[in-house]
């Protein structure tokens, strides 16, 4: 009997961290789903009537702490944002655009520094 492997999980790579991250993954649109709960104020509805999570005038989801780069909805988070795997290739993709284009370092980066 040969056990199937899971060639996305054997891609993650455990060396990256969201400790030394600046949440990047927290400026992706999230579409939210039906068995979604996340609190009303965090919710975006379009003219269409898809909701997704809010962000803010900062590009960030409005759930994310601005002081520690840190989810405050964390345990009710929607689905997409639990399967979203740390290290992920996803992950690692969005890391990379992202210090490939930041110029000035985010408060999460001074204050690791």
């Amino acid at each position: 009997m040969s056990i199937s492997s899971d060639p996305y999980a054997e891609s993650v790579d455990p060396s990256v961290q969201c400790s030394d991250c600046e949440a990047v993954c927290c400026r992706l649109t999230v579409v939210l789903m039906p068995e979604d709960h996340v609190p009303g104020w965090l919710v975006h509805r379009d003219e269409k009537g898809m909701e997704t999570l809010a962000k803010g005038s900062d590009g960030w989801c409005k759930a994310v702490d601005p002081n520690t780069s840190r989810c405050t909805i964390y345990e009710q988070r929607p689905e997409i944002c639990r399967k979203f795997a740390m290290g992920s290739p996803g992950c690692r993709d969005e890391r990379e655009r992202w210090f490939d284009r930041s110029v000035f370092p985010t408060r999460a980066v001074l204050s690791n520094g």
